[in-house]
């Protein structure tokens, strides 16, 4: 962690909805006049699309049939950790970009399932990641030290692998069936790795629904805010002023002494009220360190 240069980890599963929770930072960021820096954490797979499938297709012959993009051997965390604490000492550092489909290859010039070139961060005043292992720990990497504040996006897992199929059927074109498979063999390395990462952020945003969610492979739509509630958790409560936030956030409650329950509609203003004054707290230190 560094108060001259600090940085926000956003850490969630595949169809966790990481991506929405990052444009509310991004509202933030802009209403504040805040300027970050952006790593996306699908930019350090360690393998493209085509190099991907092969290494899975090698695996899978060697015996193993889970091998995924949640486990850290398909990701580069070594050099990510060696951005973090760049970021962290000098301000300074790089990225990438990987390319999902055909709109973002004519926006970055690159073919879907490939990378862009390396660029290095313009100034900034804080570090935003965003991705699948943004708060890992293991015996070679250690992500959640660096980061000052840590954000887990956790619905339930039903609703999350909703989520997933309906993006993924319909942003990349794949089966349910294909969702299904790619959910199956990613389940050894989801309870290995992504869910322990919740245990090392500061607060948890987990959108719980409120209607049946029970068979999520034929789920016809995703349960929408107003049909959902979210629980959220903070590892240390003190300091959070929990009377002034169930006083803006009408029909909420606690649930216990770390957690608050919103209404899923109130998803922006509880991040809001909640991640402003953190963020702020963040920039001020960082320019009484200047």
């Amino acid at each position: 962690m560094s108060a001259r240069h600090p940085i926000i980890s956003i850490t969630g599963s595949s169809g966790a909805g990481t991506t929405s929770v990052k444009r509310i930072f991004e509202q933030i960021f802009r209403r504040e006049q805040i300027e970050a820096a952006f790593i996306e954490g699908d930019a350090f797979h360690r393998y493209d699309r085509e190099a991907m499938k092969k290494k899975v297709a090698a695996e899978e012959k060697a015996g193993n049939p889970n091998f995924n993009h949640f486990n850290v051997e398909a990701n580069e965390l070594e050099k990510l950790e060696e951005i973090f604490e760049e970021y962290g000492r000098r301000g300074s550092g790089r990225t990438r970009t990987y390319v999902h489909d055909e709109e973002e290859g004519e926006l970055y010039g690159t073919p879907p399932g490939t990378f862009t070139d390396w660029r290095e961060f313009a100034p900034s005043d804080l570090l935003f990641y965003e991705g699948l292992h943004g708060c890992v720990v293991t015996d070679k990497v250690n992500l959640a030290r660096h980061a000052d504040l840590k954000i887990g996006v956790v619905p339930v897992i039903n609703l999350e692998w909703i989520q997933k199929i309906h993006r993924d059927r319909a942003t990349r074109g794949y089966s349910t069936e294909a969702v299904m498979d790619v959910i199956l063999r990613r389940m050894p390395d989801y309870t290995r790795y992504i869910i322990p990462q919740f245990s090392q952020t500061n607060i948890n945003f987990q959108r719980v629904p409120i209607v049946d969610t029970s068979d999520p492979f034929i789920a016809r739509w995703i349960p929408t805010p107003d049909e959902s509630m979210l629980v959220i958790r903070f590892a240390n409560p003190r300091g959070i002023d929990f009377p002034y936030l169930l006083s803006m956030i009408h029909d909420s409650f606690m649930s216990r002494p770390n957690s608050i329950v919103v209404p899923g509609a109130k998803l922006d203003l509880a991040m809001q009220l909640i991640l402003t004054p953190l963020i702020l707290q963040l920039i001020e230190r960082r320019n009484r360190a200047s």
